[in-house]
């Protein structure tokens, strides 16, 4: 019995070294890209790029979704939009490079809280609010809380509504308040790196990843011992606060386009993406065949033109929807 004891803290205590030397090595290898303010009590990391002399649509702000950081948009948006709008990237509070206070951030309203704080701090009053996945429901309850600032909705593959079931059970473990830092400081880290690029093209899934894609998006970001609990916590509170938010979307009567991939294995687009489309009035729903979980990376062009929909361009998004679908008919991509 002494001897496992023995075998078992020098595993525990090998976890916990390279845990904190891996993650020291992954926040150099991604450093910020952008600038720091203090919003809500709390100092939130975004990207702001000032719209060009020749500008035609209002500010975009854009919201990553869970396990992601601001580059995964960044990468998407930043360069194809670039002198178009003035844009935000924003990290979501714990995530990336921006802070979490004890409980405050760990539903979609608090986030929402912070991020309209930093949005005043660029001077942005009023834009368009971009989510993917968990930024769906992060922007859902912006547009609640702040109508005066959301100019439109842009939900791509989101998840917005409460589902059956519950998420995996490394996030119920890696929530509890002790037990749960242990774990995330020993053990997630170096499991976790194994499981990245399968996880990556799960989510990406029949669709392929597309080219140097975790690493230009430091998807190794989320292994990190305190990113990795931030995630947690959104995602194990996630479904019980939409059970309570969801009913009030009925309220919500900014201009909003719903893109969904009808092969979309992370959330379901008939409980979210039609949810939306049910309860916001004059939602448009664009459903993709054959799109998995990324909109924003394999639709691009389709993203971007409701964009320039929801900012007052005429664009035919059904028509440039059945344009993807055709592109992308051939995609089978298995992540198993």
């Amino acid at each position: 019995m002494t001897s496992l004891l023995v075998l078992l803290a020098a595993i525990l205590l090998a976890g916990f070294s390279f845990t904190y030397i891996k993650a020291r090595g992954i926040s150099e290898r991604y450093p910020p890209l952008g600038t720091f303010s203090e919003a809500d009590g709390i100092r939130m990391h975004a990207v702001h790029i000032p719209a060009g002399e020749t500008a035609d649509l209002p500010p975009l702000i854009f919201i990553h979704g869970a396990s992601g950081n601001l580059r995964d948009q960044y990468e998407a948006f930043a360069a194809r939009l670039q002198g178009r709008a003035e844009m935000l990237f924003i990290d979501r509070p714990g995530h990336g490079w921006s802070e979490r206070d004890g409980q405050a951030y760990d539903t979609p309203g608090g986030q929402a809280r912070a991020i309209a704080a930093t949005m005043k701090n660029y001077g942005i009053e009023r834009g368009i609010m971009i989510g993917h996945s968990y930024g769906g429901s992060v922007i859902a309850s912006f547009a609640l809380a702040h109508p005066e600032m959301t100019q439109g909705l842009l939900f791509l593959s989101p998840a917005t509504h409460p589902w059956p079931g519950g998420v995996a059970w490394y996030n119920d473990l890696a929530s509890v308040p002790v037990i749960g830092r242990f774990f995330a400081e020993t053990l997630t880290l170096p499991a976790g790196l194994n499981m990245v690029k399968t996880g990556v093209a799960c989510v990406f899934a029949p669709n392929p990843v597309p080219d140097g894609y975790i690493e230009k998006t430091g998807a190794e970001m989320v292994l990190r011992p305190t990113e990795f609990r931030a995630n947690a916590r959104d995602l194990t509170q996630l479904n019980a606060y939409l059970r309570e938010v969801a009913p009030r979307y009925t309220e919500i009567n900014a201009p909003t386009v719903v893109i969904t991939g009808d092969s979309d294995d992370v959330v379901a687009p008939e409980i979210h993406s039609a949810g939306l489309k049910r309860e916001i009035d004059g939602a448009e729903l664009v459903t993709v065949r054959n799109l998995g979980h990324k909109p924003d990376y394999i639709a691009n062009d389709l993203s971007i033109a409701a964009i320039e929909k929801l900012g007052g361009v005429d664009r035919d998004l059904q028509a440039l929807a059945e344009n993807v679908s055709q592109r992308i008919a051939e995609n089978d991509v298995r992540c198993d």
